[in-house]
């Protein structure tokens, strides 16, 4: 399959490149293509549109399924398990309606590549499910424009991350809850390090980045009593006892944080549990740390402020918007600005923007299926995501929120764009293009949202009235150069 070769505007790559996709037709209307985009940079993220869950609705949700779990109610736990699958429906639905109406589409882009950087799964754990909107609209979409250790680490202290990658029930080994159950029950308590392992290699260093085993066992035992203590097996007096038995300690010593818990179970959110908390000091690389959440979020500040974070991220963000194979001029212009201003995202996002490669014609980045969809969507001005869009991105192998590993979604050409791949984006735009209203029926307009080279076939196609408009419809949408951008 052949990609296009030159744009017709650089209107049409910034509408595509940086956004989501052109509309028909607003290629024209964008006097300054690059300022545009900087000014999108301005201004606090937006809102995702429409009636979102509040956080209570989604913790009594959760708190139904466990209480019918701890009940042994099989039929009762299934139900509740579909209330909660209804609450991620509603925020993926709702997130995709956000993407299609948008009018910073540059800074919804960043948010779909940080929320799939720092990713979570709804495929996990059902717990997960109604929690994956909360995650993305409380730890990523308000960082996107500012500082990377801030969405670090309001995505480790989110019960979404923490639940997802197992850190809620990973326990120090000599914490005052192992040494009581080791002594009472005979049995050990011990050490999840699934978060440790991937906050090294894929949030902030790489696999590349010079740290070792033992610097993931060290991190580990750092971000023990990191909890989410509602959906532990203890409740919150058993865990007071463990506290006064094993260490003499008042009570498990558990710390706000921006959560809501304090290590209640009727208080549901992160909390900070000494009583699980491995003590003694830990060595994470170069740096020496001690015993609490303030050391644990110091050495979190440290890894993202390492030369090699610096050097994967841009390295992702220059694959994500400029080349598969991103040229190391590029990527070190964007670590570089990174290094300086400390991880200042909006900084890096500017300085993407005006990199003479996101303009180069001979650039092309494949859209993976949930990048067509929404563009297809805009395409044609629909003013909201179709019903049946979430089922649609299933079908694509795309479904929101729920890569099949912690390392998220590929981007890439390689990963979605085998034949079958490509014949189901076919028929798809065969599906849409049927259910168009007969008065928006002008495929012609549509060539205004493509880069086209000057030999490309499309256009007469478009111009042929011996072939339905429908058809013709259905061409641009599932046609080759409706997949790059």
């Amino acid at each position: 399959m052949e990609a296009p070769v030159n744009p017709q505007t650089r209107a049409v790559r910034a509408l595509n490149r940086f956004g989501l996709g052109a509309r028909a037709g607003e290629a024209s209307t964008l006097g300054d293509p690059k300022g545009w985009l900087l000014d999108q940079l301005e201004d606090p993220p937006p809102s995702v549109v429409g009636d979102v869950p509040d956080e209570d609705e989604v913790w009594v949700r959760i708190g139904a399924f466990r209480e019918r779990q701890r009940a042994r109610d099989r039929e009762g736990a299934q139900e509740a398990g579909r209330r909660m699958r209804e609450l991620y429906r509603r925020e993926a639905r709702l997130l995709l309606d956000t993407r299609v109406t948008t009018e910073r589409p540059f800074v919804e882009r960043l948010v779909a590549f940080w929320s799939n950087h720092l990713c979570i799964s709804v495929g996990a754990t059902a717990v997960v499910a109604p929690l994956a909107g909360l995650y993305e609209r409380q730890a990523v979409r308000p960082h996107v424009l500012g500082r990377f250790e801030e969405m670090v680490l309001a995505s480790v202290r989110h019960p979404a991350m923490l639940v997802y990658l197992d850190n809620f029930r990973s326990i120090g080994p000599d914490s005052a809850a192992a040494r009581l159950v080791r002594q009472n029950r005979n049995r050990e308590l011990g050490l999840n390090e699934n978060y440790a392992r991937e906050l090294l290699e894929l949030h902030t260093l790489g696999l590349d980045g010079g740290y070792g085993q033992g610097d993931v066992e060290e991190l580990a035992r750092l971000l023990t009593g990191w909890t989410v203590p509602s959906l532990l097996p203890w409740r919150r007096a058993q865990l007071e006892r463990m506290g006064r038995d094993g260490s003499g300690a008042r009570g498990p010593g558990s710390q706000r944080g921006p959560g809501r818990g304090d290590g209640d179970e009727s208080e549901p959110g992160f909390a900070f549990l000494s009583v699980l908390h491995d003590p003694g000091e830990k060595a994470v690389l170069a740096g020496r740390y001690g015993e609490g959440q303030a050391e644990g979020e110091r050495a979190i500040r440290d890894l993202c402020r390492h030369p090699a974070t610096a050097d994967f991220v841009a390295g992702k963000l220059a694959r994500h918007f400029l080349s598969e194979e991103p040229a190391a001029r590029d990527v070190e212009a964007l670590a570089s600005v990174f290094r300086a201003t400390g991880g200042d995202l909006s900084a890096v996002a500017a300085r993407l923007v005006e990199l003479e490669t996101a303009w180069d014609p001979d650039t092309r980045l494949f859209r993976t299926p949930q990048d067509w969809l929404v563009a297809v969507l805009r395409a044609v001005h629909h003013d909201e995501a179709p019903d049946r869009a979430t089922g649609v991105l299933r079908q694509l192998r795309h479904t929101v929120w729920a890569p099949d590993a912690p390392r998220g979604y590929p981007d890439g050409a390689r990963s979605w764009a085998d034949p079958d791949s490509l014949m189901n984006r076919a028929e798809l735009a065969r599906s849409l293009a049927g259910q168009a209203p007969r008065d928006d029926l002008r495929p012609e307009r549509l060539l205004s949202v493509l880069e086209l080279s000057g030999d490309d076939p499309l256009p007469a196609l478009v111009h042929d009235e011996t072939i339905g408009a429908r058809e013709r419809l259905a061409l641009v949408l599932g046609g080759p150069a409706f997949q790059w951008r």
